[in-house]
């Protein structure tokens, strides 16, 4: 083999190499958006419920954000609850390692009426 088709060899190599870095970016950048955008539908989910329980707010409101909540869960997996294990404490979220949020369904959440 002469030294330019070594040459190619090694540009191909580095070239496959440089794509794969670039995948994993991106894999990685899609996961931190998908959390971020979880984040904001918990969050939301967790005013609607407030505004529900106590100050009269639309249940409405609290069944949208939960329907909303399911379409990203369906979209992107589970979403880590409070308490969950992340990779910066030594568990692994992504292996299922966290808790998913959700109850089946019941939009009290097993907290009482008051």
């Amino acid at each position: 083999m002469g030294l330019m088709d070594k040459v190619k060899q090694q540009a191909g190599q580095a070239l496959v190499k440089a794509q794969q870095g670039v995948s994993q970016g991106q894999a990685k950048l899609d996961q931190v958006q998908a959390k971020r955008q979880a984040d904001v539908l918990l969050r939301d989910l967790g005013a609607a419920y407030y505004a529900w329980q106590r100050t009269d707010g639309p249940k409405d409101a609290v069944d949208s954000a939960i329907r909303l909540v399911d379409e990203h869960v369906a979209a992107h997996g589970p979403v880590d609850g409070p308490g969950a294990r992340t990779s910066s404490d030594g568990g692994d979220a992504a292996s299922g390692g966290g808790e998913a949020v959700g109850n089946g369904g019941d939009a009290n959440f097993g907290i009482e009426d008051v």
